[in-house]
């Protein structure tokens, strides 16, 4: 691109602070603060199952189908202690005949127990599935959604967390059975029942230990929720810094960093592991604290029996036997619900990060603005900027109070120097940012009179760095399109020379093309660019330092290409190069966000001003070039013109 990626907008301005801190070593955490996410506060999980209700509702009867089958199931768990004395009792007694009977019984409540346990868990996650599916998908459309600016500042690896990561933590509320929750509350309400029914002091005794279990539980509940609000927050950094270095591969060999990179991140790692670690202890704490009052509950029953047994001959050993039996039914799902709230910890951090997402305001406006579109503009007016000035950030304007008119089929340059304003012309033109302050028309209506869509339909853009989406050629140049038109395809190509290239290639116009197109050169990727705006076939035509990546023998090459992709088009080509900018209609000079002269190629050099300095400059590097082609010079981007060049 000609200018650096803008700052983020005011409305997407962030509370980061710029000034760089220092770590224990000294370091600078610039960089480590743009990773780490902020710790959110107090998170209320009936408002968190609340907002993902909207994504379970259309799956309800899968939902509704396992709950009641968890009702049902917990009744028949309650039954299974009463067979289990019977047997003890038939046993005691010598009775074979009940002894087989309810034998059979037992046999029968376990079998349709587990069947029915199958079909719920079944039930349970296709909805937890289903459900997961449609999040995730709509974090996705929220995502396109998102204005630039927001993806200015937000780590590229963070977001990703939040739909997949993160969503996976809330489908665990599926997939572990914490929703069957309503479930064990049931079966401990039955359990209580049956208990005081059998013997009132022996269910005492069991109760006691009912506080202690909540003082253990409300000791993990906070200190569980927040290490696992830690690991949300050490994951999403872990993955922005992996994202970002393995993007970035190329430059961290070239430069040597390997062991500076590696040593951040095994900062990194060792906050995340601790951060696990953490929720770990936690866990394994409230696990064997219930397992050990479980047990100290069932000593002291058998110890209350045995004593009282000698005085007392309604404690009797099939009673005993039903009795431990429930006791251990009760903390069955006491401890189900112990392991399963550490779950409910990390899905409510995970749905936190994710309706923290979906909470930001700063969505691409659907709204249309009243906009007053009474004055008819000229017929052969394509483009028109009057009086724009627009700026990233506050008091910084990059674009000053900018006028200027494009024809039908005109083919305008914007030259200047790098952050002059130029590429900031065409983003305020398909509005990838609002505009503040004057008036953008294309084809003759206001631009904010369109829907953002149908605006960006008229256009055709080829950036400098070209993006290749791993598929087939045909379905990149095809990018308009849901299903490529071969055809159509064939004909995009041949217009800018490339047919014969990619049909040689394995597969033709089904060849492969890895991420990013790197199993293309630079000029492939390029003519693939083309290829794709021709196939679009949009009036007005937008290309953005197309041929700056590539040398000038490429470019050469190109030139027909370039030629086929503006013909009978309204074109504005950011350029450089001299070859590009001699074919356009009329040159536009921009210097610190003004226009500054506007002119053809010759009237410029004959007026010897900033176009014409820069010619000098940009001449003399071709001449470089050519004189020393076995030690290429790097392309350079436009110098800055002088000061003095400024109206």
């Amino acid at each position: 691109m000609s200018e650096v990626s803008p700052p983020s907008t005011p409305s997407c301005t962030t509370k980061r602070s710029t000034t760089p801190k220092k770590n224990g070593n000294g370091k600078s955490q610039t960089l480590r603060d743009f990773h780490e996410e902020e710790r959110l506060g107090r998170a209320y999980d009936t408002k968190m199952i609340g907002r993902l209700w909207p994504f379970m509702r259309p799956h309800r009867k899968f939902l509704y189908g396992s709950l009641s089958i968890i009702v049902l199931s917990a009744g028949l768990n309650l039954v299974r202690p009463l067979v289990m004395g019977n047997v003890v009792q038939n046993a005691q007694n010598a009775h074979p005949e009940g002894l087989l009977k309810y034998g059979i019984l037992l046999s029968v409540i376990v079998l349709l127990t587990q069947c029915l346990t199958f079909v719920q868990m079944y039930s349970m996650q296709i909805a937890g599935a289903r459900t997961m599916a449609d999040l995730r998908a709509h974090i996705f459309d929220f995502m396109q959604r998102l204005e630039l600016c927001y993806y200015d500042k937000t780590p590229v690896g963070r977001l990703v967390t939040r739909a997949t990561n993160d969503v996976d933590a809330v489908g665990e509320l599926f997939a572990s059975g914490v929703m069957s929750a309503l479930g064990d509350l049931v079966a401990l309400i039955g359990i209580v029942v049956m208990m005081l029914i059998l013997d009132v002091r022996m269910s005492v005794i069991a109760f006691a230990s009912i506080p202690l279990v909540g003082l253990i539980v409300w000791f993990v509940r906070g200190r569980a929720r927040q290490a696992f609000r830690d690991i949300r927050v050490k994951t999403a950094r872990l993955n922005a810094f992996l994202n970002e270095q393995v993007s970035g591969m190329s430059v961290v060999q070239a430069y040597a960093r390997e062991k500076s990179m590696a040593g951040e991140f095994d900062d990194i790692n060792v906050e995340y592991r601790d951060a696990n670690k953490r929720s770990i202890f936690y866990e394994a704490v409230l696990d064997a604290a219930i397992e050990m009052v479980g047990t100290l509950c069932i000593a002291s029953l058998l110890w209350w029996a045995g004593f009282k047994r000698v005085s007392d001959s309604a404690i009797t050993f099939p009673l005993v036997v039903t009795f431990t039996q429930y006791i251990k039914q009760f903390f069955e799902p006491v401890s189900l619900l112990a392991q399963r709230y550490t779950i409910l910890q990390s899905a409510m951090s995970g749905a936190e990060r994710i309706f923290k997402l979906l909470d930001e305001d700063v969505l691409e406006k659907d709204d249309k603005p009243k906009v007053d579109d009474t004055a008819a503009a000229p017929a052969e007016e394509a483009v028109a900027l009057e009086n724009v000035t627009f700026a990233y950030k506050p008091n910084v304007p990059v674009l000053r109070d900018v006028t200027m008119h494009v024809k039908r089929r005109e083919k305008i340059a914007l030259v200047g120097a790098t952050g002059a304003g130029k590429t900031t012309v065409t983003a305020v033109l398909l509005r990838l940012y609002e505009l503040a302050q004057g008036t953008a028309r294309i084809l003759g209506k206001d631009i904010r009179a369109y829907d953002r869509r149908d605006l960006r339909e008229l256009f055709s853009v080829v950036p400098q760095d070209v993006f290749l989406f791993a598929g087939t050629v045909a379905s990149n140049v095809a990018m308009s399109d849901t299903k490529p038109d071969i055809e159509k395809v064939e004909r995009a190509l041949s217009r800018v020379g490339a047919l014969d290239l990619f049909s040689k290639r394995p597969g033709g116009l089904e060849a492969r093309v890895d991420e990013r197109g790197a199993n293309f050169s630079a000029g492939e990727r390029q003519l693939i660019a083309f290829a794709r705006a021709l196939y679009k076939d949009a009036p007005l035509l937008i290309l953005d330092e197309a041929t700056a990546s590539i040398d000038s023998d490429t470019e050469a090459r190109l030139q027909s290409a370039l030629e086929a992709v503006m013909e009978g088009r309204t074109a504005i080509v950011i350029a450089h190069r001299l070859s590009t900018i001699r074919a356009a209609d009329r040159i536009v000079v921009f210097h610190r966000g003004r226009i500054v002269e506007s002119g053809t190629h010759d009237e410029l050099i004959e007026r010897d001003g900033v176009y014409a300095r820069l010619h000098r400059l940009q001449f003399a590097v071709e001449a470089q070039e050519k004189s020393a082609p076995s030690a290429r010079a790097p392309v350079v981007q436009t110098a800055p013109a002088p000061d003095a060049a400024t109206p």
